[in-house]
Protein backbone atom coordinates (compact mmCIF):
# COMPACT_ATOMS: atom_id res chain seq x y z
CA UNK A 1 0.00 0.00 0.00
CA UNK A 2 1.50 3.57 -1.01
CA UNK A 3 0.87 7.05 -0.73
CA UNK A 4 0.97 10.12 -2.60
CA UNK A 5 0.62 12.97 -0.67
CA UNK A 6 -0.33 16.21 -1.21
CA UNK A 7 1.87 19.30 -0.19
CA UNK A 8 3.67 18.75 3.49
CA UNK A 9 2.17 20.62 6.00
CA UNK A 10 4.22 23.48 7.57
CA UNK A 11 2.36 24.41 10.68
CA UNK A 12 -0.13 22.11 12.38
CA UNK A 13 -3.20 24.46 11.34
CA UNK A 14 -2.73 22.78 7.91
CA UNK A 15 -3.14 19.09 9.36
CA UNK A 16 -7.26 18.92 9.05
CA UNK A 17 -6.77 19.94 5.28
CA UNK A 18 -3.51 17.60 4.83
CA UNK A 19 -5.50 14.48 6.35
CA UNK A 20 -8.32 14.70 4.29
CA UNK A 21 -7.04 16.22 0.96
CA UNK A 22 -4.62 13.96 -0.80
CA UNK A 23 -4.50 11.76 -3.92
CA UNK A 24 -3.01 8.22 -2.84
CA UNK A 25 -3.01 4.66 -3.83
CA UNK A 26 -4.14 1.67 -1.96
CA UNK A 27 -3.55 -1.58 -3.88
CA UNK A 28 -3.30 -0.14 -6.92
CA UNK A 29 -6.31 1.81 -6.94
CA UNK A 30 -6.01 5.32 -7.15
CA UNK A 31 -7.72 7.75 -4.68
CA UNK A 32 -8.86 11.28 -4.20
CA UNK A 33 -10.77 12.83 -1.58
CA UNK A 34 -12.08 9.20 -0.54
CA UNK A 35 -12.80 7.99 -4.03
CA UNK A 36 -11.51 5.07 -6.30
CA UNK A 37 -11.34 5.63 -9.48
CA UNK A 38 -13.42 2.42 -10.27
CA UNK A 39 -16.13 3.96 -8.23
CA UNK A 40 -16.14 8.17 -9.58
CA UNK A 41 -19.35 7.86 -11.62
CA UNK A 42 -20.86 7.30 -8.08
CA UNK A 43 -19.44 8.71 -5.56
CA UNK A 44 -19.18 12.16 -8.03
CA UNK A 45 -16.37 13.47 -6.53
CA UNK A 46 -17.67 14.25 -3.03
CA UNK A 47 -16.39 16.77 -1.04
CA UNK A 48 -14.39 15.81 1.90
CA UNK A 49 -14.68 17.90 5.44
CA UNK A 50 -13.44 16.43 8.99
CA UNK A 51 -14.91 14.05 10.75
CA UNK A 52 -16.87 14.51 13.87
CA UNK A 53 -16.41 11.82 16.45
CA UNK A 54 -19.12 8.77 16.08
CA UNK A 55 -20.53 7.37 18.93
CA UNK A 56 -19.40 3.30 20.10
CA UNK A 57 -21.23 0.97 18.58
CA UNK A 58 -23.43 -2.13 20.60
CA UNK A 59 -21.60 -4.79 21.24
CA UNK A 60 -24.60 -7.14 20.48
CA UNK A 61 -24.53 -10.04 18.27
CA UNK A 62 -23.99 -8.47 14.07
CA UNK A 63 -27.70 -10.52 13.63
CA UNK A 64 -29.59 -8.77 16.57
CA UNK A 65 -27.62 -5.76 15.96
CA UNK A 66 -28.88 -5.44 12.31
CA UNK A 67 -32.99 -6.73 13.39
CA UNK A 68 -32.91 -4.23 16.29
CA UNK A 69 -30.48 -1.16 16.04
CA UNK A 70 -29.16 -1.17 12.37
CA UNK A 71 -32.77 1.11 11.15
CA UNK A 72 -32.99 3.58 8.61
CA UNK A 73 -32.65 6.57 10.87
CA UNK A 74 -29.12 4.72 11.87
CA UNK A 75 -28.34 4.14 8.14
CA UNK A 76 -29.01 7.87 7.42
CA UNK A 77 -26.85 8.95 10.80
CA UNK A 78 -23.99 6.81 9.97
CA UNK A 79 -23.89 9.08 6.40
CA UNK A 80 -24.12 12.02 7.82
CA UNK A 81 -21.71 11.10 10.90
CA UNK A 82 -19.09 10.87 7.83
CA UNK A 83 -20.01 13.50 5.74
CA UNK A 84 -20.27 11.72 2.75
CA UNK A 85 -23.23 12.21 0.00
CA UNK A 86 -25.30 9.32 -1.21
CA UNK A 87 -27.77 9.03 -3.97
CA UNK A 88 -31.20 9.72 -2.21
CA UNK A 89 -33.24 6.38 -1.05
CA UNK A 90 -36.08 7.01 -3.09
CA UNK A 91 -39.39 4.75 -4.73
CA UNK A 92 -39.29 3.79 -8.25
CA UNK A 93 -40.78 5.41 -10.58
CA UNK A 94 -44.29 5.09 -12.68
CA UNK A 95 -43.27 4.39 -16.33
CA UNK A 96 -46.60 4.52 -18.59
CA UNK A 97 -44.84 4.39 -21.87
CA UNK A 98 -43.48 8.14 -22.80
CA UNK A 99 -44.79 9.29 -18.91
CA UNK A 100 -43.20 8.89 -16.40
CA UNK A 101 -44.15 10.04 -12.36
CA UNK A 102 -41.97 10.47 -9.73
CA UNK A 103 -43.66 8.49 -7.56
CA UNK A 104 -45.68 5.44 -7.77
CA UNK A 105 -48.56 6.70 -6.93
CA UNK A 106 -51.97 7.23 -8.13
CA UNK A 107 -54.30 9.79 -6.47
CA UNK A 108 -57.87 7.39 -7.36
CA UNK A 109 -60.57 9.48 -9.01
CA UNK A 110 -63.50 10.58 -6.19
CA UNK A 111 -66.67 11.43 -7.91
CA UNK A 112 -69.05 13.97 -7.19
CA UNK A 113 -66.36 17.00 -6.83
CA UNK A 114 -64.35 15.48 -4.51
CA UNK A 115 -61.25 15.33 -6.63
CA UNK A 116 -61.25 18.16 -9.24
CA UNK A 117 -58.35 20.04 -10.68
CA UNK A 118 -57.26 21.29 -6.91
CA UNK A 119 -56.57 17.64 -5.12
CA UNK A 120 -55.29 16.61 -8.84
CA UNK A 121 -52.92 18.82 -9.60
CA UNK A 122 -51.07 18.87 -6.03
CA UNK A 123 -50.57 15.19 -6.54
CA UNK A 124 -48.87 15.47 -10.11
CA UNK A 125 -47.16 18.53 -8.47
CA UNK A 126 -45.70 16.42 -5.97
CA UNK A 127 -44.79 13.56 -7.89
CA UNK A 128 -47.98 11.44 -8.51
CA UNK A 129 -50.41 11.04 -10.88
CA UNK A 130 -53.42 13.11 -10.23
CA UNK A 131 -57.22 12.34 -11.50
CA UNK A 132 -60.21 14.47 -12.16
CA UNK A 133 -63.30 12.28 -12.01
CA UNK A 134 -65.76 13.16 -14.39
CA UNK A 135 -68.39 11.38 -12.46
CA UNK A 136 -71.15 14.17 -11.20
CA UNK A 137 -68.77 16.84 -12.06
CA UNK A 138 -71.50 18.97 -13.43
CA UNK A 139 -73.05 19.43 -10.47
CA UNK A 140 -70.38 21.95 -9.60
CA UNK A 141 -72.00 24.11 -12.42
CA UNK A 142 -75.37 26.44 -11.92
CA UNK A 143 -77.15 24.56 -14.88
CA UNK A 144 -76.99 21.45 -14.02
CA UNK A 145 -80.58 20.20 -12.96
CA UNK A 146 -81.37 22.42 -16.36
CA UNK A 147 -79.33 20.15 -18.78
CA UNK A 148 -76.66 17.71 -16.93
CA UNK A 149 -74.96 16.59 -20.03
CA UNK A 150 -73.73 20.11 -21.13
CA UNK A 151 -72.70 21.24 -17.37
CA UNK A 152 -70.76 17.86 -17.07
CA UNK A 153 -68.58 18.82 -20.11
CA UNK A 154 -67.80 22.59 -19.68
CA UNK A 155 -67.32 21.57 -15.80
CA UNK A 156 -64.95 18.68 -16.89
CA UNK A 157 -63.24 20.55 -19.58
CA UNK A 158 -62.48 23.38 -16.90
CA UNK A 159 -61.27 21.31 -14.22
CA UNK A 160 -58.40 19.86 -16.67
CA UNK A 161 -57.34 23.04 -18.05
CA UNK A 162 -57.38 24.59 -14.39
CA UNK A 163 -55.17 21.63 -13.73
CA UNK A 164 -53.23 22.09 -16.29
CA UNK A 165 -52.26 25.65 -15.23
CA UNK A 166 -51.27 24.62 -12.05
CA UNK A 167 -48.76 22.13 -12.86
CA UNK A 168 -46.93 19.90 -15.44
CA UNK A 169 -47.21 16.89 -14.14
CA UNK A 170 -49.19 14.35 -14.75
CA UNK A 171 -53.17 15.13 -14.90
CA UNK A 172 -55.98 12.15 -16.06
CA UNK A 173 -59.48 12.08 -15.61
CA UNK A 174 -61.65 9.06 -14.22
CA UNK A 175 -64.60 8.26 -16.13
CA UNK A 176 -67.26 5.53 -15.23
CA UNK A 177 -68.12 3.28 -17.90
CA UNK A 178 -71.74 3.18 -16.52
CA UNK A 179 -72.50 7.11 -16.97
CA UNK A 180 -74.95 8.11 -19.62
CA UNK A 181 -72.75 10.34 -21.28
CA UNK A 182 -69.44 8.07 -20.76
CA UNK A 183 -68.84 8.91 -24.53
CA UNK A 184 -68.90 12.62 -24.51
CA UNK A 185 -66.80 12.84 -21.84
CA UNK A 186 -64.32 10.46 -23.02
CA UNK A 187 -64.45 12.65 -26.17
CA UNK A 188 -63.86 15.65 -23.96
CA UNK A 189 -60.97 14.15 -21.92
CA UNK A 190 -59.34 13.13 -24.95
CA UNK A 191 -59.64 16.68 -27.47
CA UNK A 192 -57.94 17.98 -23.96
CA UNK A 193 -55.48 15.98 -24.62
CA UNK A 194 -54.65 14.54 -20.64
CA UNK A 195 -52.27 12.51 -19.89
CA UNK A 196 -54.34 9.47 -18.89
CA UNK A 197 -57.85 8.48 -18.84
CA UNK A 198 -58.53 5.63 -15.92
CA UNK A 199 -61.84 3.40 -16.80
CA UNK A 200 -64.08 2.22 -14.74
CA UNK A 201 -67.59 1.13 -13.64
CA UNK A 202 -67.63 -1.28 -16.82
CA UNK A 203 -65.16 -2.60 -18.56
CA UNK A 204 -64.18 0.29 -21.27
CA UNK A 205 -64.53 -2.49 -24.57
CA UNK A 206 -67.21 -1.20 -26.90
CA UNK A 207 -66.97 1.99 -29.28
CA UNK A 208 -63.87 3.17 -27.95
CA UNK A 209 -61.65 5.81 -30.36
CA UNK A 210 -58.44 3.92 -29.70
CA UNK A 211 -57.33 5.74 -32.90
CA UNK A 212 -58.27 9.29 -31.49
CA UNK A 213 -56.51 8.32 -28.29
CA UNK A 214 -53.12 7.54 -29.95
CA UNK A 215 -53.21 10.52 -32.20
CA UNK A 216 -53.87 12.79 -29.11
CA UNK A 217 -50.98 10.61 -26.88
CA UNK A 218 -53.37 9.84 -24.37
CA UNK A 219 -52.43 6.66 -22.12
CA UNK A 220 -55.77 3.98 -20.99
CA UNK A 221 -55.86 2.16 -18.18
CA UNK A 222 -59.51 0.50 -17.32
CA UNK A 223 -60.19 -0.59 -13.55
CA UNK A 224 -60.91 -4.79 -13.30
CA UNK A 225 -61.39 -6.83 -10.39
CA UNK A 226 -60.23 -10.01 -11.36
CA UNK A 227 -57.71 -11.68 -13.07
CA UNK A 228 -60.62 -12.58 -15.65
CA UNK A 229 -61.76 -9.26 -16.09
CA UNK A 230 -58.12 -7.67 -16.77
CA UNK A 231 -57.26 -10.41 -19.47
CA UNK A 232 -60.69 -10.02 -21.28
CA UNK A 233 -60.44 -6.36 -21.54
CA UNK A 234 -56.89 -7.02 -23.01
CA UNK A 235 -58.28 -9.66 -25.55
CA UNK A 236 -61.02 -8.08 -26.74
CA UNK A 237 -58.88 -4.86 -27.20
CA UNK A 238 -56.57 -6.89 -29.18
CA UNK A 239 -59.49 -8.33 -31.40
CA UNK A 240 -60.94 -5.25 -32.20
CA UNK A 241 -58.83 -2.64 -31.91
CA UNK A 242 -55.07 -4.54 -32.70
CA UNK A 243 -54.00 -2.38 -30.00
CA UNK A 244 -53.76 -2.97 -26.00
CA UNK A 245 -54.54 -0.29 -23.05
CA UNK A 246 -51.11 1.19 -21.27
CA UNK A 247 -51.88 0.15 -18.18
CA UNK A 248 -54.06 -2.06 -15.59
CA UNK A 249 -55.66 -0.85 -12.17
CA UNK A 250 -56.45 -3.87 -10.05
CA UNK A 251 -58.93 -2.44 -7.47
CA UNK A 252 -59.58 -5.35 -3.99
CA UNK A 253 -62.96 -5.03 -1.84
CA UNK A 254 -61.01 -2.58 0.50
CA UNK A 255 -61.23 0.45 -1.59
CA UNK A 256 -64.40 2.95 -0.73
CA UNK A 257 -67.24 3.50 -3.44
CA UNK A 258 -68.86 1.37 -5.62
CA UNK A 259 -67.09 -2.14 -5.69
CA UNK A 260 -66.39 -4.32 -8.55
CA UNK A 261 -67.63 -7.83 -6.09
CA UNK A 262 -70.78 -8.97 -4.95
CA UNK A 263 -71.12 -7.93 -1.37
CA UNK A 264 -71.38 -11.52 -0.20
CA UNK A 265 -67.73 -12.24 -1.83
CA UNK A 266 -66.30 -9.09 -0.41
CA UNK A 267 -64.57 -11.37 2.41
CA UNK A 268 -63.63 -14.09 0.04
CA UNK A 269 -59.88 -14.76 -0.59
CA UNK A 270 -60.38 -14.98 -3.90
CA UNK A 271 -60.76 -11.55 -4.35
CA UNK A 272 -58.20 -10.09 -2.14
CA UNK A 273 -55.97 -7.88 -3.20
CA UNK A 274 -52.77 -10.08 -2.56
CA UNK A 275 -53.84 -12.78 -4.33
CA UNK A 276 -55.45 -11.26 -7.95
CA UNK A 277 -52.21 -8.80 -8.20
CA UNK A 278 -49.94 -11.84 -8.98
CA UNK A 279 -52.45 -13.00 -11.06
CA UNK A 280 -53.31 -10.28 -13.27
CA UNK A 281 -49.39 -9.82 -13.20
CA UNK A 282 -48.74 -13.33 -15.08
CA UNK A 283 -52.03 -12.75 -17.43
CA UNK A 284 -51.00 -9.31 -18.52
CA UNK A 285 -46.92 -10.28 -19.08
CA UNK A 286 -48.27 -12.94 -22.11
CA UNK A 287 -49.65 -8.96 -23.49
CA UNK A 288 -46.30 -7.12 -22.71
CA UNK A 289 -44.49 -9.79 -24.67
CA UNK A 290 -46.82 -10.30 -27.73
CA UNK A 291 -47.04 -6.04 -27.93
CA UNK A 292 -43.58 -5.26 -27.15
CA UNK A 293 -44.31 -2.66 -24.14
CA UNK A 294 -44.27 -2.63 -20.52
CA UNK A 295 -48.13 -2.51 -19.13
CA UNK A 296 -47.76 -1.70 -15.35
CA UNK A 297 -50.35 -3.15 -13.09
CA UNK A 298 -51.45 -0.52 -10.46
CA UNK A 299 -53.27 -1.41 -7.35
CA UNK A 300 -55.62 -0.26 -5.39
CA UNK A 301 -58.10 -0.54 -2.37
CA UNK A 302 -57.15 -0.78 1.12
CA UNK A 303 -53.98 0.89 0.22
CA UNK A 304 -53.16 3.39 3.48
CA UNK A 305 -49.16 3.42 4.33
CA UNK A 306 -45.95 3.38 2.37
CA UNK A 307 -45.56 -0.26 3.88
CA UNK A 308 -48.81 -1.34 2.08
CA UNK A 309 -47.19 0.13 -1.05
CA UNK A 310 -43.97 -1.57 -0.26
CA UNK A 311 -45.58 -5.18 0.43
CA UNK A 312 -48.05 -5.09 -2.77
CA UNK A 313 -45.28 -3.71 -5.20
CA UNK A 314 -43.07 -6.96 -4.15
CA UNK A 315 -45.90 -9.00 -5.42
CA UNK A 316 -45.67 -7.40 -8.99
CA UNK A 317 -47.44 -4.20 -8.26
CA UNK A 318 -45.75 -1.31 -10.46
CA UNK A 319 -47.93 1.35 -8.47
CA UNK A 320 -50.57 2.33 -6.31
CA UNK A 321 -54.05 3.96 -6.99
CA UNK A 322 -55.07 5.97 -3.69
CA UNK A 323 -58.12 7.54 -2.35
CA UNK A 324 -58.82 7.61 1.15
CA UNK A 325 -56.13 9.03 2.52
CA UNK A 326 -56.30 12.08 -0.30
CA UNK A 327 -59.70 13.08 0.73
CA UNK A 328 -57.55 13.90 4.45
CA UNK A 329 -55.66 16.78 2.69
CA UNK A 330 -55.80 20.39 2.35
CA UNK A 331 -55.93 20.70 -1.34
CA UNK A 332 -58.96 18.33 -1.82
CA UNK A 333 -61.90 19.90 -3.31
CA UNK A 334 -64.57 18.95 -0.85
CA UNK A 335 -65.80 20.67 2.21
CA UNK A 336 -63.33 20.82 5.62
CA UNK A 337 -66.50 19.33 7.18
CA UNK A 338 -66.33 16.43 4.54
CA UNK A 339 -62.97 16.05 5.42
CA UNK A 340 -63.85 16.15 8.85
CA UNK A 341 -65.62 12.92 8.47
CA UNK A 342 -62.65 11.04 7.52
CA UNK A 343 -60.57 12.42 11.02
CA UNK A 344 -63.60 11.70 13.27
CA UNK A 345 -65.04 8.02 11.43
CA UNK A 346 -64.62 5.00 13.72
CA UNK A 347 -64.03 1.86 12.15
CA UNK A 348 -67.23 0.56 13.74
CA UNK A 349 -68.47 3.82 11.69
CA UNK A 350 -67.53 2.35 8.44
CA UNK A 351 -69.76 -0.15 6.53
CA UNK A 352 -71.30 -1.83 3.27
CA UNK A 353 -74.54 -0.05 1.79
CA UNK A 354 -76.29 -1.09 -1.13
CA UNK A 355 -76.44 1.79 -3.15
CA UNK A 356 -79.58 3.00 -5.40
CA UNK A 357 -77.50 1.54 -8.80
CA UNK A 358 -77.53 -2.11 -7.67
CA UNK A 359 -74.07 -2.00 -6.18
CA UNK A 360 -72.56 -2.67 -2.64
CA UNK A 361 -70.40 0.16 -1.59
CA UNK A 362 -68.05 1.22 1.09
CA UNK A 363 -69.30 3.99 3.33
CA UNK A 364 -69.61 5.97 6.81
CA UNK A 365 -72.47 5.03 7.59
CA UNK A 366 -74.06 8.33 9.46
CA UNK A 367 -77.52 9.41 10.09
CA UNK A 368 -78.76 9.92 6.63
CA UNK A 369 -78.12 6.55 5.70
CA UNK A 370 -79.51 4.76 8.07
CA UNK A 371 -83.12 6.92 7.61
CA UNK A 372 -82.34 6.07 4.37
CA UNK A 373 -82.37 2.62 4.48
CA UNK A 374 -86.08 2.20 5.69
CA UNK A 375 -87.81 5.31 4.46
CA UNK A 376 -87.73 7.35 1.39
CA UNK A 377 -86.49 10.53 0.61
CA UNK A 378 -87.65 13.33 -1.22
CA UNK A 379 -85.48 14.20 -4.22
CA UNK A 380 -86.44 14.62 -7.90
CA UNK A 381 -83.85 12.87 -10.78
CA UNK A 382 -81.66 15.66 -12.41
CA UNK A 383 -81.54 13.26 -15.30
CA UNK A 384 -80.74 9.57 -16.02
CA UNK A 385 -76.84 9.87 -15.30
CA UNK A 386 -76.09 6.48 -14.42
CA UNK A 387 -77.55 3.75 -16.80
CA UNK A 388 -78.24 0.93 -13.99
CA UNK A 389 -79.65 3.85 -11.23
CA UNK A 390 -83.04 1.86 -10.39
CA UNK A 391 -84.40 5.52 -9.22
CA UNK A 392 -88.03 5.04 -9.62
CA UNK A 393 -87.42 2.22 -6.83
CA UNK A 394 -84.69 4.44 -4.86
CA UNK A 395 -84.66 5.67 -1.45
CA UNK A 396 -82.84 8.68 -2.59
CA UNK A 397 -80.87 9.99 -5.63
CA UNK A 398 -77.51 8.99 -4.87
CA UNK A 399 -75.55 11.98 -6.74
CA UNK A 400 -77.54 14.45 -4.96
CA UNK A 401 -76.65 12.67 -1.77
CA UNK A 402 -73.04 12.95 -2.22
CA UNK A 403 -73.10 16.34 -3.78
CA UNK A 404 -74.77 17.20 -0.43
CA UNK A 405 -71.53 15.66 1.22
CA UNK A 406 -69.27 17.33 -0.59
CA UNK A 407 -70.68 20.84 0.17
CA UNK A 408 -70.43 19.50 4.33
CA UNK A 409 -74.59 18.92 4.42
CA UNK A 410 -73.57 15.69 5.81
CA UNK A 411 -77.27 15.47 7.35
CA UNK A 412 -78.70 15.27 4.15
CA UNK A 413 -76.45 13.51 2.20
CA UNK A 414 -72.86 10.48 3.08
CA UNK A 415 -69.58 10.00 2.81
CA UNK A 416 -67.73 7.29 0.75
CA UNK A 417 -64.35 5.70 2.37
CA UNK A 418 -62.18 3.11 2.31
CA UNK A 419 -61.95 0.31 4.76
CA UNK A 420 -58.61 2.20 6.58
CA UNK A 421 -61.22 6.18 6.40
CA UNK A 422 -60.89 5.34 10.28
CA UNK A 423 -56.92 5.29 10.72
CA UNK A 424 -56.85 9.63 9.14
CA UNK A 425 -55.98 11.05 11.80
CA UNK A 426 -55.50 14.67 10.68
CA UNK A 427 -55.57 16.84 7.50
CA UNK A 428 -52.65 17.72 5.92
CA UNK A 429 -50.84 18.68 2.91
CA UNK A 430 -50.65 16.68 -0.30
CA UNK A 431 -46.74 17.27 -0.36
CA UNK A 432 -46.63 16.11 3.03
CA UNK A 433 -48.85 13.14 2.73
CA UNK A 434 -46.72 11.99 -0.14
CA UNK A 435 -43.04 12.68 2.03
CA UNK A 436 -44.74 10.15 4.54
CA UNK A 437 -45.48 7.44 1.96
CA UNK A 438 -42.34 7.64 0.34
CA UNK A 439 -40.74 7.78 3.75
CA UNK A 440 -42.73 4.61 4.79
CA UNK A 441 -41.52 2.96 1.79
CA UNK A 442 -38.04 3.51 1.71
CA UNK A 443 -38.06 2.09 5.77
CA UNK A 444 -39.94 -1.42 4.94
CA UNK A 445 -37.51 -1.59 2.00
CA UNK A 446 -34.37 -0.77 4.57
CA UNK A 447 -35.69 -3.18 6.62
CA UNK A 448 -36.81 -6.05 4.23
CA UNK A 449 -33.45 -5.88 2.70
CA UNK A 450 -30.58 -5.17 5.32
CA UNK A 451 -30.97 -8.99 6.10
CA UNK A 452 -29.48 -8.97 2.70
CA UNK A 453 -26.72 -7.37 3.54
CA UNK A 454 -25.55 -8.65 6.52
CA UNK A 455 -22.23 -9.53 5.69
CA UNK A 456 -21.96 -6.11 4.02
CA UNK A 457 -23.15 -4.36 7.69
CA UNK A 458 -20.71 -6.09 9.38
CA UNK A 459 -17.85 -4.68 7.70
CA UNK A 460 -19.34 -1.21 8.32
CA UNK A 461 -19.68 -2.23 12.10
CA UNK A 462 -15.88 -3.30 12.05
CA UNK A 463 -14.70 -0.45 10.51
CA UNK A 464 -16.79 1.95 12.44
CA UNK A 465 -15.10 1.27 15.54
CA UNK A 466 -11.73 0.69 14.33
CA UNK A 467 -12.22 4.52 12.63
CA UNK A 468 -13.99 6.03 15.92
CA UNK A 469 -10.63 4.84 17.36
CA UNK A 470 -8.47 6.32 15.20
CA UNK A 471 -10.29 9.75 14.79
CA UNK A 472 -9.77 9.28 19.16
CA UNK A 473 -5.91 8.87 19.01
CA UNK A 474 -5.74 11.86 16.12
CA UNK A 475 -7.17 14.17 18.29
CA UNK A 476 -5.06 13.14 21.01
CA UNK A 477 -1.94 13.65 18.62
CA UNK A 478 -2.81 16.88 17.36
CA UNK A 479 -3.06 18.12 21.06
CA UNK A 480 0.08 16.17 22.41
CA UNK A 481 2.28 17.88 19.23
CA UNK A 482 0.70 21.83 19.61
CA UNK A 483 2.14 20.89 23.64
CA UNK A 484 5.77 19.78 22.08
CA UNK A 485 5.45 23.29 20.16
CA UNK A 486 4.92 25.26 23.04
CA UNK A 487 7.75 28.05 23.81
CA UNK A 488 8.14 26.25 26.97
CA UNK A 489 9.15 22.67 25.55
CA UNK A 490 11.61 24.05 22.75
CA UNK A 491 14.07 21.17 23.90
CA UNK A 492 11.49 18.57 23.17
CA UNK A 493 11.92 18.61 19.12
CA UNK A 494 13.19 15.04 18.65
CA UNK A 495 9.94 14.57 20.76
CA UNK A 496 7.52 16.47 18.04
CA UNK A 497 9.03 14.79 15.36
CA UNK A 498 8.04 11.40 16.91
CA UNK A 499 4.65 12.54 17.22
CA UNK A 500 4.62 14.38 13.68
CA UNK A 501 5.14 11.17 12.20
CA UNK A 502 2.46 9.14 14.18
CA UNK A 503 0.24 12.19 13.43
CA UNK A 504 0.93 11.01 9.68
CA UNK A 505 0.32 7.43 10.12
CA UNK A 506 -2.81 7.52 12.17
CA UNK A 507 -3.98 10.40 9.36
CA UNK A 508 -3.59 8.23 6.31
CA UNK A 509 -5.13 5.46 8.38
CA UNK A 510 -8.29 7.40 8.99
CA UNK A 511 -8.52 8.59 5.43
CA UNK A 512 -8.32 4.99 4.37
CA UNK A 513 -10.36 4.08 7.14
CA UNK A 514 -12.92 6.55 6.02
CA UNK A 515 -12.87 5.47 2.09
CA UNK A 516 -13.32 1.78 2.81
CA UNK A 517 -16.79 3.28 5.30
CA UNK A 518 -17.83 5.17 2.14
CA UNK A 519 -17.27 1.71 -0.12
CA UNK A 520 -19.16 -0.47 2.14
CA UNK A 521 -21.84 2.18 2.84
CA UNK A 522 -22.35 2.31 -1.06
CA UNK A 523 -22.51 -1.40 -1.30
CA UNK A 524 -25.12 -1.45 1.26
CA UNK A 525 -26.92 0.90 -0.44
CA UNK A 526 -26.92 -0.65 -3.65
CA UNK A 527 -28.33 -3.74 -2.32
CA UNK A 528 -30.99 -2.21 -0.41
CA UNK A 529 -31.97 -0.38 -3.25
CA UNK A 530 -31.37 -3.15 -6.03
CA UNK A 531 -32.06 -6.24 -3.88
Amino acid sequence: MGYHHGPHPRNVRDFSTYVYSRVFTIDGKVYHDGISARNRQILAAQPVAPCSSLQGLSTKPIKEFIMTEFTYEYFLSLIKSIKIKLPKFEMPKLKIQDLTARLPIVQGGMGVGISLSGLASAVAESGGIGLIAANGIGLTEADYFKDGRAANIRALRREIREARARTDGIIGVNIMVALNDFHELLDTAIEERVDLIVIGAGLPIKNIPVEKIRENNVKIAPIVSTERAANLSFKMWKRIYNDVPDAVIVEGPEAGGHLGVPEDEIESPAYKLEKVIPEVVESIHAFEKECNKEIPVIAAGGIFTGNDIYKIMNLGARAVQMGTRFVATDECDADPKFKEAYVSARQEDIGIIKSPVGLPGRAIVNGFLKKAATEKQPFKCPWRCLAGCQADDANYCISIALNNARKGRLERGFAFVGTNAYRVEKVVPVSALMGVLETGYVKALFADMRVKAADVIERVKALKEEYRIAEKRLGELKAEYEYSLSEKFRNMREGSASLRQEYKKTAARLAELRLKLTEQIFETYAIIMNG
